[in-house]
Formats: C-alpha cells, structure tokens, sequence
C-alpha cells in the first residue's frame, strides 16, 4: 500500500466518526461541558513512568511540552468553578509506539465535582458500552483480592524478595530489583491483566499509595492505606485510569519531590513544576472525580480491531 494512504479503512474512520457523535451526545445529557485546553504546556508531568515531548517555544526561547494529558489545565478550570467537564484532544508520550499505542493519541478525559468512583465507574462502564453496542457484564474486584486470586500473594505486606520469586515463576528474567513497585506493576501488566475476564468489564481499585500518583490515599476497613482510584480493563485491554482527585497543594508538591527524586536515581530529566496548577489547586480544587480514557482503544473495540492502526488514519511513520 503507498504510503501516503491512511492505515485505517474508510469503515473504521466512519465508525470513529459515529461513537465522537455518540460521545458528546452522552455528555451533553448528563449536563457535562465540553472544553478545550492548550497542547503546549510550559511544564510536564512529573510521572517518571510517562515522558513528555519537547517543543521550541513559539519566539524560540526555552522548551514547552506537548501535553501527556489535558489534566492539568483541566484542573485549573475545575478551580476556576466550571463544574462537570470533558475533553476529547490530542495527547502525546515519548517512546510509546507498538500495538496498541502511537506517541500522538486521542485521549478522552472528564471531571465530575462531587461524584463519587463507584458512580464513576457506572459512567466509565456506559463510555465503553457505546463503543461495543451493548452492555457486558460488570465485576469489580480491589487490587489486593486481584493479586491474592492470580498471583496467590498479598500486594500490600509482600517483601520485594517475594515480589520477585512470584514474578520468576511466570517470566523468564535475568534481573534484580528492590524496588516493590516495580515488581507489582510488572506483575500487575503481565500476571494480573491477562487473567482477567475477557468479555467483562473489570474494575481493579484501591491500589497501594505508594502509586497514587494525584489520587488520594486513604485508610480502607482493614488499616491499609490505599490510593483512591480504579482502572478498568475490557478484551485483554486496559481502558481508562481514574482518580478521587488530590486536592491538597502541599501533598502535590511532596509527591513531585518524589517524583524528581526517583527520576534522578533513574537518570531521567527532572521537569519543572506546573506552577500555573499548584496555584489552583491552592486557590481551591473542588471535590471531584476524574477519569482518563483512551479514545483510539475505545474505537478499537467497536471495529473489533487488534492494532492502533486500523482505527487512526495515520500512524506515526504516516504523519
């Protein structure tokens, strides 16, 4: 095929056409605002899992970034008193290229003021019911009980030592690490995922608070401290990240050092401080519940298509 013909056929893009319609009609019903955000920020998140790309600035001094995600500035509306927002824009990570992912992606992000994530999660799970035509089956199970049922160890008390031996048992390694994150978000991606039911939507929730990136964390019934938020998971594939939102500025910075402090033992770039939203967030967040959701993979399941670059027209080596 030449190359400067898209990857997707004409039916998929119809159908991506169709479910963007089906999108803004389900939140128009709800009374949630679509907004629009920039794509060049003058900071990137901090994440160190997550690498933003760099641009000249517009008069050639310095860098911005094009943004990971709209949440930041999405933040900074929600602190400005818009109420219930959404936004369906372009997002982009350095170095994500493979099945399922391209570095310039569509991502489908909205924020409800005063919702809690079990309701969230119905909205999440009617988001991907528009995308399949109809409404699978539901089950939502805590990050603690996914682990005991499919790794037969406790996430929360388990030695790296133990996180590792696990780990060997399903994958051939040739490393070692201290780090528990690491092993549990590898176990998590390779163990976990792949066991979960296939024609179900899957709610894993209440992750440790050691990845509770802007969630918060909070003591669940057993004295476990746990970060407030789920990810959800439907044919193999994970779907949406959301969060009971952080609102406290001075945990949002401590978290940043975190972050800056495992991006130096890693020899990663140290990313400035999103000032613009810290001040929000010390002016105000409201209590809210956001969400994050890959559009292109939602579009996937309603073409029942295995590759990113069946349902977008033109991948990063077509661009």
């Amino acid at each position: 095929m030449s190359s400067w013909r898209p990857t997707a056929d004409l039916d998929s893009l119809k159908k991506r056409a169709q479910l963007l319609s089906q999108l803004r009609l389900f939140f128009a019903d709800k009374g949630v605002m679509e907004v629009e955000t920039p794509l060049l920020a003058s900071a990137p998140v901090t994440d160190p899992n997550i690498e933003a790309i760099a641009a000249t600035r517009p008069n050639g001094e310095g860098e911005m970034y094009l943004q990971t995600s709209p949440e930041y500035a999405m933040k900074r509306l929600l602190a400005a008193g818009s109420g219930p927002v959404y936004q369906i824009c372009k997002a982009f990570r350095q170095g994500e290229r493979g099945r399922r992912h391209n570095p310039e992606f569509t991502m489908l992000e909205w924020y409800r003021p005063g919702l809690g994530l079990t309701a969230l999660m119905d909205e999440v799970a009617a988001v991907i019911s528009l995308a399949l035509g109809s409404a699978p089956p539901v089950e939502k199970i805590s990050y603690q009980q996914a682990f005991i049922n499919y790794c037969g160890i406790d996430p929360f008390t388990a030695e790296a030592s133990r996180l590792q031996e696990v780990a060997e048992q399903h994958l051939e390694l040739s490393f070692s690490s201290e780090d528990r994150d690491m092993w549990l978000q590898l176990l998590m991606s390779t163990v976990v995922e792949p066991a979960l039911k296939r024609n179900a939507i899957s709610f894993i929730y209440d992750f440790p608070a050691s990845q509770a990136a802007l969630a918060k964390v909070e003591v669940d019934a057993s004295g476990q401290a746990v970060a407030r938020r789920f990810e959800a998971f439907y044919g193999g594939m994970e779907l949406a990240n959301a969060y009971d939102e952080l609102q406290d500025a001075s945990e949002f910075v401590r978290r940043i050092s975190l972050d800056h402090q495992r991006r130096d033992a890693a020899g990663q770039h140290r990313p400035a401080i999103d000032r613009q939203l810290l001040k929000a967030m010390q002016a105000g967040l409201p209590d809210c519940v956001g969400v994050a959701m890959g559009l292109d993979r939602l579009v996937m399941l309603a073409c029942g298509a295995s590759r990113i670059d069946e349902v977008i027209a033109f991948p990063l080596e077509r661009a």
